[in-house]
């Protein structure tokens, strides 16, 4: 697989190149079409599985990369439902220990995907709205709804 570009400048994933034309893969609609190999030039330094990834929305890749078990996805989403949240509170919800539970905070914070909040008094975290908009988006629902 390689990285190509069409004469509109539009990136795909060339799936197989006969004489004269190419069947490329759309990475965000996975749909795939033939193009005039003419059309095509070759993106080189560009990974192909780079390019496959960039179909998914840049969220959601975000928090891929910091959310690391299910217990750290259900804690961004706890954040996300509830927050702001004290972190005394986010203690009490989370069946993590305080330093499993912080170190997950940070790497959160590291990624962009919670801001530190003062709730009530109390040191607390907020979602950031890329986490926000990752969470709706992981449950299948969009920015319009």
């Amino acid at each position: 697989m390689q990285t190509v570009r069409d004469a509109a400048g539009e990136t795909y994933l060339l799936v197989k190149r006969s004489a004269e034309s190419s069947r490329v893969r759309d990475p965000a609609t996975g749909e795939e079409r033939y193009v005039d190999n003419d059309e095509l030039r070759i993106v080189d330094g560009e990974s192909p599985l780079a390019t496959a990834a960039s179909g998914v929305p840049a969220p959601v890749r975000r928090t891929l990369r910091a959310v690391r078990d299910d217990r750290s996805l259900g804690l961004l989403a706890v954040v996300v439902d509830e927050g702001p949240i004290a972190a005394i509170d986010l203690l009490d919800a989370a069946d993590m220990c305080e330093s499993d539970l912080h170190g997950t905070i940070t790497e959160f914070r590291a990624a962009g995907l919670i801001d530190e909040a003062e709730v009530a008094g109390q040191r607390g975290y907020e979602a950031t709205p890329v986490a926000v908009e990752a969470i709706e988006l992981l449950r299948g629902g969009s920015e319009d709804e």
